[in-house]
């Protein structure tokens, strides 16, 4: 067929317009479906459950009382049932142990007590095979005093190490004042006589701090991350990484400076150091860009206005960070970690709220109640009484798997594991509430009230005890002497009671997991708070595409009210933690604890 040119030349107008045309619509709904759902970009990390294991007190096989890499082995197959992706495990390197091995002797080497390098590989190897991941702690802020560039540090002022940390020469009088969080006398100096020379520990004077302005020492950490990496592991959780970079004049700060910049808290001074971002950049393109790993930061001293300087990914640092305002909430001004039991919800509510409004368009954050520095969720956050620890402890695990961003879980929470309430300082093994003990002794204090607040407060021991895998001696944790006592009521709350009992909180944790997989709008949804102001109810929709859920919290130990109009869309309950639901109207009705999801229509 011969078409004439002006009918050649209005069908080639036809097939340009219609090209446009369908250009125009796909670019719109590309566009309606970013506006709907503002959905940040997908990565496993994002998706992914973590599981927080601390190895001294999950399993030993050896008999001497401490976890070891062969028990953690030997519990692969329980981990893996959780439904869980990712296991975060607490510093294994060498260690002689000042600060649970915080405090790093050898970057290269597995803590004697936890076993040996082949354990290690063994672990690796048998996560792997169950399709988990490995996350390692990184704890580089500073290093163990035995470390070998300590030692060689401090033998004289023109060793080759000198510069691998911080030191003040005494000539020129004591340093201004940093804090040392677990020193008695709250100073971050220790003296030195060797070379008449201060150095500085933010932390124990176990754990001095290294130089991170010295190219060499950085050098070195990307070296150690490099190797690890290479053997397979799945990213890092960094200690403290905020506090790396120093002013290495060390000027004096006045309280009058401390709170007209950095909210009157030492923390955010500390995590505000000169050079820290173009430290972060730098790890980031020497090492984590080229591994599809994960990174976290322990968020100490960051702030909501300074959190996407760390996460947001234009900048090339690292994938997320976890804040402390929610686990600060409820602590009294004045003493060490003492809780005020009538904390507020809503305050707790603007907290969450206002933190994922952080990462509603740029970057990535974090969820979680518990991990080995605080207490026990339940025991902190919900009710441990026998009456309502189930149900609090299902209804806090609801919470996490419900917001936004990755959770973190700890290990023994998903049994309902409680505080300690531990009666004598000599049951505490931790450095810190030794040190704060210490303190009040010095001061005059009174040391039985002290422990009383350490019971319920933030004792970090209380989250440290051995797992409890049955109502057997010891919990089945060890043979022999624990090195920290288990809890006396590991004959009702244990792995082998829950473990087939189909309403156990054990088995709602993995059901709750399971939720969270099988519905994206829990991951990447949109988060809209409810009722901001109600004291008992914490009330939220997460909102995906044509997928909308809404949760209901009952955070208190009665009966509570909350009129919603979302109610007249209500399709089905998804999951609860109760039997029933009362609705009347537009009116819902939540048991003491009581936690819901219901989908909600949407046209």
């Amino acid at each position: 067929m011969t078409l004439k040119n002006n009918e050649y030349s209005h069908m080639k107008n036809v097939i340009l317009l219609v090209t446009v045309f369908l250009v125009l619509v796909s670019c719109s709904k590309k566009s309606q479906n970013n506006v709907q759902t503002n959905q940040p970009s997908k990565n496993w990390w994002k998706e992914a459950v973590v599981y927080q294991i601390y190895p001294r007190s999950f399993k030993d096989t050896d008999g001497d009382g401490v976890g070891d890499l062969k028990g953690i082995i030997s519990k692969l197959d329980y981990i893996k049932s959780l439904g869980i992706d990712v296991v975060w495990l607490n510093p294994i390197y060498g260690s002689p142990n000042a600060d649970n091995g915080y405090d790093i002797s050898d970057y290269q080497a597995i803590m004697t007590e936890f076993g040996t390098m082949e354990d290690f590989d063994a672990l690796l190897k048998g996560m792997h095979d169950r399709g988990l991941k490995l996350v390692m702690d990184l704890v580089v802020n500073h290093s163990s005093d035995e470390h070998k560039w300590f030692q060689e540090s401090r033998k004289s002022r023109d060793n080759p190490y000198r510069d691998y940390y911080h030191w003040w020469p005494a000539e020129k009088g004591k340093p201004a004042f940093r804090p040392g969080s677990f020193e008695a006398d709250g100073s971050g100096w220790r003296y030195d006589s060797i070379t008449n020379a201060y150095y500085l520990h933010y932390f124990s004077y176990k754990q001095p701090d290294l130089n991170w302005e010295n190219p060499k020492v950085r050098q070195e950490i990307y070296n150690m991350m490099h190797w690890w990496l290479k053997k397979g592991i799945d990213g890092f959780r960094m200690d403290v990484i905020p506090f790396i970079a120093k002013d290495t004049t060390f000027p004096v700060i006045t309280q009058e400076e401390l709170d007209k910049k950095y909210e009157g808290r030492w923390d955010v001074y500390m995590a505000s150091g000169p050079n820290l971002h173009d430290y972060l950049q730098e790890m980031n393109k020497e090492v984590l860009s080229k591994y599809d790993g994960m990174s976290l930061a322990e968020g100490a001293g960051m702030l909501k206005s300074t959190a996407l300087n760390f996460v947001d990914e234009d900048r090339h640092e690292l994938n997320m960070g976890y804040h402390f305002d929610g686990v600060n909430l409820g602590y009294i001004s004045g003493y060490f970690k003492k809780m005020n039991p009538n904390w507020s919800l809503v305050e707790f509510k603007k907290i969450y709220s206002e933190w994922d409004a952080v990462y509603k368009d740029k970057g990535w954050g974090t969820i979680y109640l518990g991990n080995h520095d605080q207490p026990r969720m339940v025991s902190r956050w919900g009710n441990d009484t026998p009456e309502f620890r189930t149900y609090s402890s299902k209804m806090l695990t609801t919470f996490l798997f419900s917001m936004r961003g990755t959770p973190y879980y700890y290990f023994g929470d998903e049994i309902g594991m409680t505080n300690a309430y531990f009666n004598k300082i000599e049951d505490y093994k931790d450095i810190e509430t030794i040190a704060e003990y210490e303190k009040v002794k010095i001061a005059g204090g009174d040391l039985n009230q002290f422990i009383e607040y350490q019971k319920t407060g933030g004792a970090r021991d209380n989250g440290r005890t051995p797992m409890q895998w049955d109502d057997s001696n010891n919990a089945d944790f060890t043979t022999g002497e624990p090195w920290l006592s288990v809890n006396k009521n590991h004959n009702q709350i244990n792995v082998e009671a829950q473990d087939n009992e189909p309403n156990s909180i054990l088995n709602y944790f993995r059901d709750m997991v399971k939720l969270r997989k099988e519905n994206p709008a829990l991951i990447y949804g949109d988060y809209q708070l409810l009722r901001a102001e109600h004291p008992e109810i914490f009330a939220y929709t997460r909102t995906l595409n044509k997928q909308k859920m809404l949760v209901l919290l009952n955070f208190k130990s009665n009966n509570s009210n909350i009129q919603l109009n979302e109610v007249k869309d209500m399709n089905k309950t998804i999951i609860n933690n109760y039997k029933t639901l009362n609705v009347k109207n537009n009116i819902i009705t939540l048991q003491p604890y009581q936690a819901v999801i219901i989908s909600l229509n949407q046209r």
